[in-house]
C-alpha cells in the first residue's frame, strides 16, 4: 500500500482504502486531489502488480476501458480515465458508497430473511435498464458495438445507499473490435451464472445476459442460486440440463405474471427466450407498476439502510454499517 500512495501521489490520486480485491484485479479508494484544494473521492481499478507487465493482462485491461469510456448511464458504474505509472494502467471510475448485491444477499441469508419480491425485481429491473443501453449502445460511426457483458452476477452489481443500482466489471465483456478471448475455445464468466450458449462453449450474443439476470432475479428470490453445485462442471451441467422449476412452488407469492417473467429469460433455446434486455425490461416495469405505486431508488434507498443500520453521513443518526466496505 505505502508503494502505491507513493506512485499515485505523483499522478494526484490520494489511496484511502481496498475496497475489492479480485483475482486479478484491486479497486481502491482514493481521493483525487486538484487546484483550489479541489478534493473527488473516487475508486481506482488497477492490476495486481504480478500481472501488470504481462502484456495480455495490459492488453485486455486497456480493452476493459477503452470499452466503458462512453457508457454513461445512471445504472452502469462509469469510468472517468484510464492511466499509467510506474509501468502500472489504473482506471479511475465512479465511487459507489453502498453494498454489492452479494452483500446485500448475505445480509438477509445472514438474518434469515426473505428479499421482498418487488424489491427484487425493482433491482433486477434497473439492471435490465442498464443492459439495455449497453447492448444498443454504436461507436462514433454509428456501428452498433455489440457488447455483451458476459459476467453478469451479484458481485458486479453495486447498490448505493441512495438507492441507485449500479452494473460494473466490464472486464470480460466481448464487443466489436474488442474481445480477447476467443468463444469456442474459453468459457468466459463465472460457471453458475452462465448462459447455456456460455457453459456450451457457443458464440453469444446479447440474449445470454438475460438468462445470467433470470438466474439472479431467482437467487434473489430464493436466497440461493438454483444452478450452482460444488464442483463447477455440475454447475454447468446444470444450466444446460437441470429442470427448471415452477418457481412459485418453492416460493408463494411469486404471482403467475412473476412466474412467466422468470421463465422466460431462463429458457435455453435463445430464441423463445427474451430477445432484448428492453423487451425484458418493458415486462419487469409493467409487473412493478401497474396498477400500483411500486418501488423507487428512494425506496430501495430507505430498505438497505433500514436492512444494515447504517446511516449515510449527513444524516441522523451516523452508525457505521457491519457490512459496509
Amino acid at each position: 500500500m505505502s508503494k502505491l500512495k507513493h506512485l499515485f501521489n505523483e499522478v494526484h490520486y490520494e489511496m484511502v482504502r481496498k475496497i475489492a480485491d479480485g483475482g486479478m484485479g484491486l479497486v481502491y479508494e482514493a481521493l483525487q486531489n486538484g487546484s483550489g484544494q479541489f478534493r473527488k473521492s473516487v475508486a481506482v481499478k488497477l492490476i495486481r502488480e504480478e500481472y501488470s507487465a504481462i502484456a495480455e493482462f495490459q492488453k485486455n485491461f486497456i480493452g476493459e476501458a477503452r470499452l466503458v469510456a462512453d457508457l454513461i448511464h445512471t445504472n452502469i458504474v462509469q469510468t472517468y480515465h484510464l492511466g499509467e505509472v510506474g509501468g502500472q494502467y489504473f482506471m479511475v471510475m465512479e465511487l459507489v458508497n453502498g453494498l454489492s448485491l452479494e452483500q446485500f444477499l448475505e445480509k438477509h441469508r445472514e438474518l434469515n430473511r426473505p428479499i421482498p419480491v418487488e424489491m427484487a425485481v425493482f433491482i433486477i429491473s434497473r439492471i435490465a435498464r442498464g443492459l439495455a443501453y449497453a447492448h444498443q449502445k454504436c461507436d462514433a460511426r454509428g456501428r452498433l458495438l455489440g457488447i455483451v457483458h458476459r459476467d453478469i452476477g451479484p458481485k458486479n452489481v453495486l447498490l448505493a445507499w441512495e438507492g441507485d443500482v449500479k452494473l460494473t466489471d466490464f472486464g470480460i465483456a466481448k464487443a466489436l473490435d474488442l474481445m480477447y478471448n476467443e468463444e469456442g475455445k474459453v468459457i468466459a464468466g463465472k460457471d453458475e451464472y452462465l448462459s447455456p450458449e456460455q457453459a456450451s462453449y457457443a458464440v453469444t450474443d446479447a440474449r445470454a445476459d438475460l438468462f445470467a439476470l433470470g438466474i439472479v432475479l431467482t437467487e434473489l428470490l430464493l436466497s440461493k442460486n438454483i444452478f450452482r453445485a460444488p464442483d463447477r462442471l455440475d454447475s454447468r451441467r446444470n444450466i444446460l440440463t437441470m429442470p427448471v422449476p415452477k418457481f412459485s412452488e418453492l416460493r408463494s407469492d411469486i404471482d403467475p405474471a412473476l412466474e412467466e417473467i422468470i421463465q422466460k429469460s431462463l429458457r435455453r433455446d435463445r430464441d423463445r427466450r427474451y430477445q432484448t434486455a428492453y423487451e425484458m425490461l418493458t415486462d419487469l416495469e409493467v409487473y412493478l407498476y401497474s396498477d400500483r405505486y411500486g418501488p423507487t431508488n428512494e425506496k430501495l434507498g430507505v430498505y438497505l439502510r433500514d436492512l444494515t443500520g447504517y446511516a449515510p453521513p449527513g444524516t441522523n443518526p451516523p452508525v457505521r454499517s457491519p457490512i459496509a466496505t
